[in-house]
């Protein structure tokens, strides 16, 4: 089945250009048939990749890797790029959860989207070309081919966050989205020339990541270190990082269904797997490493900061997800990528739960509220509660979803934010202050999302007359809820690290592709250096490399460079350490929840006088510490005015000047030259007369 991988984006590219040239007739035939078809393509995407998955599970370690090349795409000079897939450990496991997930927010689409009239064929077609776009990112085996899924998914971001155009709010929060993009997708394209024209100085023209990584040791660490952090900002516009998160609260502006594919499981990591997939380029600049650890450390923070006081109960997780990204990237940049991509992976199950079941809620509100009162009623918090006996297989997998993100022993997200903490403090890139944000964003990350339950769920119902008409969501909502409460409960048990008595499966397998930047052989080859045995870095670097199936000399290259980056003699902290800061993490989550159930549940006036009292840090906490606004002063206010002066001042007052300037000069002549040409015969006979008397006058002067 290797050989079939390019049927995995084929599918959702049919279901296109089915529903896009015949969904308004299918549609007016059968309803139903648009969402068969969106559904079914995705389906079939899904089980092709779990047969390659399960057929790439036989084969040993080693072997895990196959190229499939489609056909030829771009041959310009030295340049040639080639449609191709690559199936290998990293590339499956996200294929497998994008597809997953994918088919799941399908299936949750179909009720969801219902009621909205003469847009159902639309809102699918979006849907599946994202999945192309998605998949073509995921499979690619060259970074041209990756760009391409890169900037399909920033397109259908756009298409999807305003599918409401009609509603300015969501207009714009399209084209803010769009826009932000664009800016981290020039850093990225500038990343990209750097690299190939880097490898190309030394005969090596191509863009495909196993001839790329085979040769990095030919790039300077500067060179290195600059096209590292070009892709990083690309992945802080796609990720949402610092600067450039301000896109994605917007964008909850859009259909529920769109917040959980895009900016809960597939979309928003696709920046962390760009950084996984080069994680052997940024091994080679403990510069850009640090950049994106303290980037995405601090982003986790910030955000947790924000989403205290929020709300709308999608901008809540909204800002959630932007810290849990922060999360990722801090794992990234301490080298813990496979711990990164776990996290992933389990961020996905449960960040994904909770976007559709607060769509869940939001539908049943809306659904009631509609006659009474307006639509951004139905996602305020303040106007919920008592949502538990309404709707209670919406709260119970909520609740799973609330205890997985919160860091809970024995749910999903324990796992995985526990090995990027641990890995924050003690891998060689590490630091025990990278620890304690990562610790404090998980306090207040348990405190908020606690917060948005109780507040949502408990207590007496706020909402006046719509309460009674408040329900259950739908067969088609619940089912994926259901499904995904599972995966959020029980997904963390693929990693369950050797502190805790497991193998860490996961780790084992992307260890062929990222075994050298996760640690383990960095610190090995960090060790062997600092001890003059020169050999046996060669030999450590050698070994992961041949395992991805790369070229042997390009260990040697990259483990020294890493090596020389990382701090001699790796320290290995007792297992003691490890429990300790784990049971005190526990703890600062506990901690967070038990506050939470005071303020909300036993004493629910403390918050309010809290707001009262620290009235400044509320209102500052509340606008999202004003960046928006600075935004608006420091760039789109300078810009705007800027764009009005090429536009006035320019534009107008000097080019349509000197073009209208020339139209008026001509119809200034030709209005003069209209007289000689009135039509009237006599005219014409005096203007013959008047010439021949000229020319004789002429002719009888030069003669005398």
């Amino acid at each position: 089945m290797f050989d079939y991988i390019w049927l995995v984006p084929v599918f959702p590219a049919i279901g296109v250009l089915i529903n896009g040239i015949l969904g308004r007739r299918i549609e007016a035939i059968n309803k139903d048939l648009i969402h068969w078809i969106a559904c079914g393509v995705i389906a079939l995407s899904f089980i092709v990749t779990c047969t390659i998955f399960y057929q790439l599970l036989q084969l040993p370690a080693a072997e895990r890797f196959y190229q499939v090349t489609c056909f030829s795409w771009i041959n310009s000079g030295v340049l040639q790029t080639y449609v191709a897939y690559q199936i290998d450990p990293l590339s499956m496991m996200m294929a497998m959860f994008v597809i997953g997930i994918g088919f799941l927010i399908h299936v949750y689409s179909i009720g969801y989207m219902d009621g909205d009239p003469g847009r159902y064929y639309r809102f699918f077609v979006y849907l599946n070309l994202f999945m192309f776009a998605m998949i073509n990112l995921i499979l690619a085996n060259n970074y041209l081919l990756m760009f391409l899924g890169w900037e399909g998914v920033g397109l259908c971001s756009y298409l999807l966050i305003g599918f409401w155009f009609d509603d300015e709010a969501n207009a714009i929060a399209g084209k803010k989205a769009f826009i932000t993009n664009r800016v981290g997708d020039f850093a990225f394209l500038i990343g990209m020339f750097l690299l190939f024209t880097g490898l190309g100085e030394h005969g090596v023209w191509s863009l495909q990541f196993n001839e790329v990584f085979s040769n990095v040791h030919y790039l300077s660490t500067s060179q290195a270190t600059a096209i590292c952090i070009l892709f990083f900002i690309g992945c802080t516009a796609k990720s949402a990082q610092i600067p450039l998160y301000v896109w994605l609260p917007d964008a909850m502006a859009g259909p529920t269904p769109v917040s959980a594919l895009i900016h809960a499981a597939t979309m928003v990591t696709s920046g962390v797997y760009m950084i996984s997939r080069s994680n052997i380029l940024f091994s080679m600049s403990p510069l850009a490493m640090g950049v994106v650890a303290t980037v995405g450390a601090l982003t986790a923070l910030f955000a947790a900061s924000i989403g205290l006081v929020q709300n709308d109960i999608k901008k809540v997780l909204a800002y959630s997800t932007v810290s849990q990204l922060g999360y990722m990237f801090l794992a990234l940049g301490v080298g813990a990528f496979a711990a990164g991509m776990f996290h992933v992976l389990t961020h996905a199950f449960f960040k994904a739960l909770m976007f559709l079941g607060s769509g869940a809620v939001i539908h049943s509100m809306h659904h009631a509220y509609h006659k009474v009162h307006s639509h951004d009623d139905a996602q305020d918090m303040r106007n919920m509660g008592g949502l538990k006996s309404k709707t209670p297989i919406t709260f119970w997998t909520f609740l799973v979803g609330c205890l997985a993100i919160s860091g809970i022993p024995g749910f999903s997200g324990f796992f995985s934010k526990d090995e990027i903490l641990w890995k924050a403090y003690s891998s060689p890139q590490g630091h025990w202050l990278l620890w304690l944000i990562g610790a404090v964003a998980a306090g207040m990350t348990a405190f908020y999302m606690f917060r948005l339950l109780f507040m949502t769920f408990f207590n007496d119902c706020r909402a006046g007359d719509a309460t009674e008409h408040i329900h259950e969501s739908p067969f088609t909502m619940t089912v994926p809820l259901m499904v995904l409460a599972v995966l959020a409960a029980f997904g963390g048990y693929l990693g369950v690290p050797h502190a805790l008595g497991g193998s860490n499966l996961f780790e084992h397998f992307l260890e062929p592709i990222m075994g050298l930047g996760d640690g383990k052989i960095l610190q090995d080859a960090t060790t062997a250096v600092a001890h003059g045995a020169h050999q046996a870095a060669h030999v450590a670097g050698h070994a992961v490399l041949a395992a991805a199936g790369h070229a042997a000399e390009a260990g040697h290259a990259v483990v020294g460079h890493a090596a020389a980056g990382a701090h001699h003699g790796a320290h290995h902290p007792p297992m003691w350490v490890e429990y300790t800061l784990m049971a005190v993490s526990v703890a600062i989550a506990g901690f967070g929840i038990f506050v939470a159930y005071m303020f909300y549940i036993v004493k629910r006036e403390i918050p309010v006088a809290l707001a009262e009292k620290y009235a400044f840090i509320h209102r500052l906490l509340l606008n999202k510490w004003y960046i928006d606004e600075l935004y608006d002063v420091v760039i789109i206010s300078p810009l705007r005015g800027f764009s009005y002066f090429l536009w006035k001042g320019i534009d107008v007052g000097v080019v349509d000047f000197i073009v209208n300037g020339v139209a008026r000069i001509v119809g200034w002549g030709s209005s003069a030259v209209r007289y000689m040409q009135s039509g009237y015969v006599q005219s014409y006979a005096v203007s013959v007369v008047f010439g021949t008397v000229v020319l004789l006058a002429y002719y009888f002067l030069k003669a005398l």
